[in-house]
């Protein structure tokens, strides 16, 4: 979920040293599928998805193995905000009405987020939306003046920040979206408990690996939390979210 080819080498590090923890994992990682194809491969070992697909679209299609801590401004354990931004400072009562970039209309923090935080869960977007596929072309539609305001998943907006700084540097962070649990890790709805234990035993014993914790840092990854469906699911109270756009 975090495709910035800059940290492909830190994850192939990182997931080494997971898959040597549990021998039935893949020994490395595969680059090459269609990332929401294999959410519902039946032979899926992990994968990242996104909190809202999860509640609305894959509940019962997958096992939830648990979220990453993230090392970004605003979390608390695993969870964390996404981050409003825009050209200008303003109150984000004033965004009711603006433009907004938006990667995905099923993206938890680039558009259930943004409209919780300016019209409250359950609320209706009143301004008009470009529909852009990704977080960082939701950056570049404000930052050339496309778009009013994006809500950017922290994570990525961290990343950004770092490989592509002429991008953030003429923008400011508005506010925040709601305090949301991060990015959910899934597997196969055919995995067995015995596997899912070693899954999440295997991702704990490679962050507590001193060989690993530069890498996972690098990775924005500051530890690991076993989590379940039901620790998503409150999410849903957040819908609503109708739209126009131009």
């Amino acid at each position: 979920m975090y495709p910035f080819d800059e940290l492909r080498p830190a994850y192939d590090r990182f997931w080494s040293r997971v898959s040597a923890g549990a021998p039935w994992l893949p020994p490395s990682l595969d680059w090459d599928r269609d990332l929401h194809e294999s959410w519902v491969e039946p032979d899926l070992a992990i994968a990242q998805t996104c909190g809202w697909p999860l509640v609305t679209e894959l509940a019962d299609r997958v096992r939830v193995v648990g979220a990453f801590e993230p090392l970004v401004s605003g979390a608390v354990g695993h969870c964390y905000r996404s981050v409003l931004v825009g050209r200008e400072q303003c109150a984000i009562a004033e965004l009711m009405g603006a433009h907004a970039a938006v990667n995905s209309p099923s993206s938890l923090s680039g558009w259930v987020s943004l409209v919780a935080a300016v019209h409250g869960p359950g609320g209706a977007w009143t301004g008009t939306v470009t529909w852009t596929g990704a977080h960082r072309r939701n950056v570049v539609e404000v930052a050339e003046g496309r778009a009013d305001v994006a809500s950017i998943d922290a994570v990525t907006w961290a990343f950004i920040s770092r490989f592509s700084p002429e991008l953030t540097a003429g923008l400011v962070e508005i506010g925040s979206g709601p305090l949301v649990p991060s990015l959910p890790l899934i597997t196969a709805a055919s995995t067995t408990d015995e596997q899912l234990a070693a899954l999440r035993g295997a991702i704990t014993a490679a962050l507590r690996d001193s060989q690993t914790v530069s890498v996972a840092r690098e990775l924005c990854i500051g530890g690991f939390v076993p989590l379940d469906l039901d620790d998503y699911l409150p999410l849903l109270s957040l819908g609503g979210s109708r739209m126009r756009w131009r």
